[in-house]
């Protein structure tokens, strides 16, 4: 585990010296995100720079870069889903500012005026986990109902059929009858 930073941060004071902290964080001192993984042993890696804005907000510019291994819905395959985020924070103190920060940052409220770096860094994962986790190297996917499989293709083949070219052939059927 690489440190360069605090746990505690005073964003104030950091966006005044524009300070940058950067190091790594183990999966396993984010309790929140570690609950979610098939296995916590790996780390996730970070860089913060602090700054103000010209409306003098303070400002983070957050990278994060982490592996994190989920189990495939598809195929229950365990993966690892690479995470990549950058993102600006605007560093609020009480709910009632949020409301009036411009639409490119993102909101982060402090604790007693100060921020936990390992915090910021496991929410920026929370939000980078995808809502149903696929392996990007899922091409074709067999699905069962019992007697009969249904075989999904590769999306990017191109053939798109009409889903309602069935119902059309039963309509025909009935009209003859």
């Amino acid at each position: 585990m690489s440190r360069e930073y605090p746990d505690w941060i005073s964003p104030g004071r950091a966006a005044e010296g524009k300070r940058t902290f950067s190091g790594t964080i183990p999966l396993t001192r984010m309790k929140r995100l570690a609950a979610l993984l098939v296995d916590a042993q790996g780390e996730a890696s970070f860089v913060a720079a602090f700054k103000a804005d010209l409306d003098k907000r303070v400002i983070i510019e957050l990278q994060v870069d982490a592996a994190l291994p989920l189990v495939c819905q598809a195929s229950l395959e365990v993966y690892d889903e690479q995470v990549k985020r950058r993102s600006t924070l605007a560093v609020t103190d009480h709910d009632s500012e949020q409301a009036e920060l411009p639409d490119e940052y993102d909101p982060v409220q402090t604790e007693n005026g100060r921020l936990a770096i390992a915090s910021l860094v496991e929410d920026e994962l929370l939000l980078g986990l995808p809502q149903i986790p696929r392996k990007p190297d899922m091409r074709r996917v067999e699905y069962s109902t019992g007697e009969q499989t249904l075989k999904i293709k590769d999306p990017q083949q191109g053939t798109k059929k009409n889903p309602f070219a069935a119902l059309q052939g039963m309509l025909k059927r009935d009209k003859q009858h």
